[in-house]
């Protein structure tokens, strides 16, 4: 059997974020453009004393919403804002290339369901007791997974919150399990019910698969306020992200372009999704991106299928993006891939089992990863139980992917792991679990290789780091220390100011 590390209902098994936005928004605050209408005169900001990545010293000036100027000393104007970076490191804004920006703002006003905040069944039920309130209004749980009080399902649920509609997300985000009272909230009616409920000899169990969509549209379809998503990311230095939702259309990016357009969303964004998206106009803070294949190993498309749709969106001038977190799922994409054809950009998201024969097939067809190395931080002491020990060393590869040529970029696959992009760093430098246990050793990187994955443009992830030049956006993260100062802890609480376009997203305060 393939080796797996992640199983129906369970994608790669990450933590949501709530923790570190609340550390965010105690350490700074995040700084929303003006509304239109609103703005003040544009003045110029100069930044003295920075170091940059290749340890020099410099002065950089911000001029409408560009880097204006980049050299060892420029002179002050009276328009100039300064600023003393004091020798500290200041870098291209980061870029996320892999997140679900619509789940993590919702994320973080839902309830943590599981490890670490809650370890087992009487956490949970306690959790729940407490949450038993406000009849009618819905309580959304989120991070659940059996290894705290098994396959619950809507009887479980209604021992504990039995007085109002509760819907609980698997950390994998693939199954909602759902109380009775929310299986009546949602008037269920005979041949009405999607094709993911689980019924016992015609009974709903509760438990519903891949109805994600269906589920947004029968509560009403609004999407939740992504205002504390963009100021979360901007703390952590964060200017553009790649949305990886399979089922954004052509909505989803009006509601972006609204949410940019109006102050809310401060990151440019790089989206994939369906073919829909193939109508919508590229601008500088939102551009499309890959058609997104979402593979679930247990009910993989017909191959022809899916061979036809990879040959559809290259034709359309995209590449495609797969989700493979099982072997299985990894094979199965190869293959489809040889038979259809490679498009330059053409990516695997996740790449979670990657022994060598696999490896070599990608870096032959010239493909790029998207990892996410904290991953091995956040789930790997069960994934010591769960996946084969052979496979254990082919986990969330690092150094392996760039010792063969594989362009590699990392994302953080938030809220379904952790939003912060420096404990991935910090994850990818160290390779232990939770409990302290080695994996993979040969996949540590540098401090310096782990930064740089989240330094490659939106559109070419695992690509050259960027780096800071005059005419350029003025996308920036500034932090508190030098490199040699930071380059041992890695924590976002480095970060002292975020701007995208010129503008301060994130101060610290």
């Amino acid at each position: 059997m393939a080796a797996r590390a992640g199983a129906r209902g369970s994608k790669t098994d990450a933590l949501p974020c709530r923790a570190a936005g609340h550390r965010a928004r105690r350490q700074g605050r995040s700084l929303s453009r003006p509304a239109p209408g609103q703005e003040t005169q544009a003045i110029s900001t100069l930044i003295t004393r920075a170091r940059l990545r290749d340890g020099r010293s410099a002065d950089l000036r911000i001029d409408a919403g560009s880097i204006a100027a980049i050299a060892p000393a420029l002179e002050r104007t009276a328009h100039d804002t300064v600023i003393d970076a004091a020798g500290a490191l200041l870098i291209p804004g980061l870029h996320d290339h892999h997140i679900h920006l619509v789940a993590l703002a919702a994320a973080l006003t839902s309830l943590d369901c599981g490890p670490p905040r809650v370890a087992d069944a009487d956490a949970l039920a306690a959790a729940l007791r407490a949450a038993n309130s406000e009849p009618g209004t819905w309580l959304r749980g989120i991070g659940y997974h059996p290894c705290v009080a098994g396959d619950i399902d809507r009887d479980w649920l209604d021992r504990h919150i039995p007085d109002r509609p509760a819907r609980i997300q698997h950390r994998g985000g693939r199954l909602w399990v759902l109380n009775s009272r929310a299986l009546e909230a949602l008037e269920l009616k005979p041949g009405d019910a999607p094709a993911g409920l689980e019924l016992h000899e015609g009974r709903a169990t509760g438990r519903l698969y891949e109805a994600d969509v269906w589920l947004r549209q029968r509560l009403g379809g609004r999407l939740p306020d992504l205002a504390p998503a963009s100021a979360l990311l901007a703390a952590h230095g964060i200017t553009g992200i790649t949305d990886t939702t399979p089922h954004n259309d052509a909505d989803t990016w009006a509601r972006f372009a609204r949410a940019q357009r109006d102050g809310v969303l401060s990151q440019r964004v790089r989206m994939m999704g369906g073919v829909s998206l193939a109508g919508c106009i590229d601008s500088a803070m939102l551009q499309r991106g890959e058609f997104k294949v979402h593979l679930l190993e247990s009910q993989l498309p017909d191959f022809d299928a899916l061979c036809t749709d990879i040959a559809a969106a290259h034709a359309a001038q995209r590449g495609v993006a797969v989700h493979c977190v099982t072997l299985t799922e990894l094979v199965f994409t190869l293959g489809a891939l040889r038979e259809a054809g490679v498009r330059p950009g053409d990516r695997i998201e996740h790449a979670s089992v990657t022994p060598p024969q696999q490896l070599d097939e990608m870096r032959a067809m010239g493909l790029r990863v998207v990892t996410q190395p904290h991953f091995i931080a956040e789930r790997g002491d069960q994934y010591r139980v769960d996946v084969e020990p052979g496979d254990r060393d082919w986990l969330y590869r690092g150094a392996g992917f760039l010792d063969a040529g594989v362009p590699l970029a990392a994302g953080s696959d938030a809220p379904f792991g952790s939003a912060d992009p420096w404990a991935a760093m910090r994850a990818a430098v160290q390779r232990t679990t939770a409990a302290g246990e080695l994996m993979g050793s040969g996949e540590q990187l540098t401090p310096e290789q782990a930064l740089a994955l989240f330094l490659s443009p939106l559109s070419q992830p695992g690509a050259a780091p960027r780096e800071l030049q005059a005419g350029d956006p003025a996308d920036l993260c500034l932090l508190h220390l030098p490199w040699e100062a930071v380059r041992d802890e890695l924590d976002c609480s480095a970060v002292r100011m975020t701007w995208r376009g010129g503008e301060v997203t994130y101060s610290a305060a």
